[in-house]
């Protein structure tokens, strides 16, 4: 009783201070998990950002390949309107080539025109009309006649040819003015086409550009985006950094102090267990003691009553012989009773023990479901640095051996989890108990060796209720590098 009210009022008398450790412990902690959660939340924003560039840079790159598209177009446009002003300016110059013949032609035809009127004035003139009969009829000679035939047959035909060719060139002057104006309609509409064409393009092009300016400011914002989540990701990473190593150190404090206190419960169990020993011992003493005075005392009352009865034979010999038989009679009862009564050994009054285990015990009972190492889990190959516990939701979780907890609350993937600082045998260990339904301990609380600390659940990542139980030598730590198989740690 005793041994257990020291071990309490030493524990008492450590808690204030275990509890300032553990608020330190637990807000160096909390910001790590902020921090962790920061890092998250940037890894994703940078991942989506991402995403974003490579949408709008696929996009960019379409519209780009649109606007090349366009400009290829806009040059094979322009290649043909310049087709066509070459084809108008050729036309243009067969048109003067034209104007210079219709010139030519008007001259003739006003010159025939012109001839054609003397002769209908000369005919008007001669009385209305010309009489070639007497013309030859007038001749004065078969020679003068010839003459006259000739004259007259040259006038009829000149009169004939000039009609010919008056009808000819004003048919030939009415189709060239309708090819060369028809040929330059055609070209003037196409050059008109054209036209509008190069103008949809490059009103389309125009389109485009603005549309692929704002894509590059979206990209250049995006980069600029990115770049900062980088920045802030970068310092978040040193962030965290340092708070595991404040963790790592403060973990390591608290190591310290359940070392000091252990070896300090040790020490006062070692005293209390000397001095029960003592107790005990000289408890024996003094019963031995007692035990041989007893044994005297009843030895001098058996020579006393051996003289009173020497002394009643010498008065009365028959009496005497007969007390003394009686007298031996009840006396060697009385020392066969005595005898019976010295050699009955003392009882003996063991020191009081108390357990004291020097390794971790089972923290749950029921079946192992996951062993420590590597294995598969949600499709993907794991290294497992504990052990998972499989048993029904509510079944208690005790401490695997004496210590503080360190930490006590809800941690990522751990779910509900307690963690614990211990020292055995001179050496810092830790053990981590997750996924808990329920938890019944403090941080910086002292918990001994198969005390409750909560009960066994499904919280965090998990398939099923069971408690996932690690063991660290040293302190713990995010990476768990100092993870071991806490089946080799059981007693």
């Amino acid at each position: 009783m005793l041994s257990g009210v020291s071990s309490l009022l030493a524990i008492s008398l450590l808690l204030p201070t275990a509890d300032v450790n553990a608020n330190t412990l637990n807000k160096l902690e909390q910001q790590q998990q902020e921090a962790e959660q920061k890092k998250a939340e940037l890894n994703s924003g940078i991942k989506e950002k991402d995403k974003e560039i490579k949408v709008t840079k696929s996009t960019l790159e379409t519209i780009l390949g649109k606007i090349q598209e366009l400009n290829n177009k806009v040059e094979e446009t322009e290649g043909k309107i310049n087709s066509v002003q070459a084809d108008i300016d050729t036309t243009k110059a067969e048109i003067e080539e034209l104007r210079a013949s219709i010139e030519e032609l008007k001259i003739k035809i006003e010159e025939r025109t012109a001839l054609l009127q003397e002769r209908a004035r000369a005919i008007q003139l001669s009385g209305g009309s010309v009489d070639y009969i007497d013309v030859l009829l007038g001749a004065n000679s078969f020679v003068d006649f010839i003459d006259r035939f000739s004259a007259v047959s040259t006038l009829i035909d000149a009169d004939r040819e000039i009609m010919r060719e008056q009808a000819a060139d004003k048919e030939l002057l009415a189709e060239q003015k309708a090819s060369v104006e028809s040929k330059l309609a055609q070209q003037e509409a196409r050059n008109a086409e054209l036209k509008s064409l190069k103008s949809d393009l490059d009103s389309q092009k125009k389109q485009q550009g603005v549309l692929a300016e704002e894509l590059k400011a979206e990209q250049k914002r995006l980069e600029s985006e990115k770049g900062e989540m980088t920045e802030e990701y970068a310092d978040v990473i040193e962030v965290s950094a340092e708070l595991e190593n404040q963790i790592a150190a403060e973990q390591a404090r608290l190591a310290e102090l359940a070392r000091k206190a252990e070896e300090e419960r040790q020490a006062k169990l070692a005293a209390e267990r000397a001095a029960a020993e003592k107790a005990a011992a000289e408890r024996a003493a003094a019963e031995k003691a007692a035990a041989e005075k007893a044994a005297a005392e009843r030895a001098a009352a058996e020579r006393a009553a051996e003289e009173r009865a020497a002394a009643e034979r010498a008065a009365a010999k028959n009496e005497a012989e007969r007390q003394a038989a009686n007298e031996r009679e009840a006396a060697a009862k009385r020392e066969a009773a005595e005898k019976e009564k010295v050699s009955a050994p003392a009882p003996v009054v063991s020191a009081p023990t108390e357990a004291v285990s020097s390794g971790f015990i089972r923290p749950a009972s029921g079946r192992i479901s996951s062993p420590f190492g590597y294995r598969t889990i949600f499709g993907a190959r794991e290294f497992h640095y504990g052990i998972d516990i499989a048993n029904g939701t509510g079944t208690t979780i005790s401490a695997a051996a004496s210590g503080y907890v360190t930490y006590a609350g809800s941690m990522g993937s751990y779910g509900n989890v307690v963690m614990m600082t211990h020292s055995i045998n001179g050496k810092t260990h830790a053990t981590v108990y997750a996924h808990l339904n329920s938890i019944s301990v403090g941080q910086g609380q002292f918990v001994s060796q198969g005390g409750r600390i909560g009960a066994m659940g499904s919280t965090g990542r998990s398939s099923g209720p069971h408690l996932h139980f690690e063991v660290h030598v040293g302190p713990w730590n995010g990476a768990r590098t100092n993870a071991v198989n806490p089946l080799n740690y059981f007693n």
